[in-house]
């Protein structure tokens, strides 16, 4: 299982790319300033910091170029800042990826990956999720239902994902929107039933139970 860093001030978007990253298979340790950061990177190895620039104590940049001094432990970083000079000044630090804020947690996913991948070695992510004659690759973004592909857009193929990974736990509208549309969505709560009900038409079985008053899930296997 790969190990990332999260280094995120902001509590609700260090909980959110926790939450998220964990679902997809990863290990996760948090800080929360410049400091916590070198410390964690010191009590262990990683294969990947997540890396947010305006830190309490020492910024990300501060702490992006003490880490180069002793390792080329892959960074992407997170930041409100998209100015070509912080982006600039990122790279000339020997960083991975730069994505501005606010994201799209689906995209950040799929930039770990490759991150990872392109470093070698793979990812720990890359199985196939089978549930019920549901075969999903994240990888390949492919979606079979007992052997016949399915036409899915990329927020319902990250819905059944979520979904089918967890059978039995309940997925609030809330969370659901922080997991596939991004932690910055303002839009209306509804607009999850409406893609729920598009991939329950598609799937043609309803896998996935309306938990009345809750949100929704898909059901444990019957042992």
């Amino acid at each position: 299982m790969k190990r990332i860093l999260i280094v995120e001030d902001d509590l609700d978007i260090q909980e959110l790319l926790d939450a998220y990253l964990r679902d997809a298979g990863y290990d996760t340790v948090l800080a929360s300033d410049g400091v916590e950061a070198l410390d964690r990177f010191h009590e262990a190895p990683f294969d990947l910091a997540l890396l947010d620039v305006m830190l309490p104590k020492i910024d990300g940049f501060g702490v992006c170029e003490l880490i180069r001094r002793e390792s080329r432990l892959p960074v992407i970083m997170l930041t409100a800042l998209d100015g070509e000079a912080e982006q600039l000044r990122g790279f000339d630090l020997e960083i991975d990826d730069y994505i501005v804020k606010p994201f799209s947690m689906p995209i950040l996913l799929r930039k770990v990956a490759a991150v990872l991948r392109r470093v070698g070695g793979g990812i720990g992510v890359s199985h196939v999720i089978r549930y019920r004659g549901l075969t999903l690759d994240p990888d390949m973004m492919e979606a079979r239902l007992e052997g016949r592909p399915l036409e899915l857009t990329a927020r319902e193929f990250e819905l059944l994902r979520a979904f089918i990974s967890s059978p039995g736990r309940v997925f609030t509208r809330e969370v659901l929107l922080a997991k596939i549309w991004g932690y910055d969505f303002f839009g209306d709560e509804r607009v999850v039933d409406s893609h729920i009900k598009n991939l329950r038409r598609k799937l043609g079985v309803d896998y996935i139970e309306t938990v009345r008053g809750v949100g929704y899930r898909a059901a444990k296997e019957n042992p």
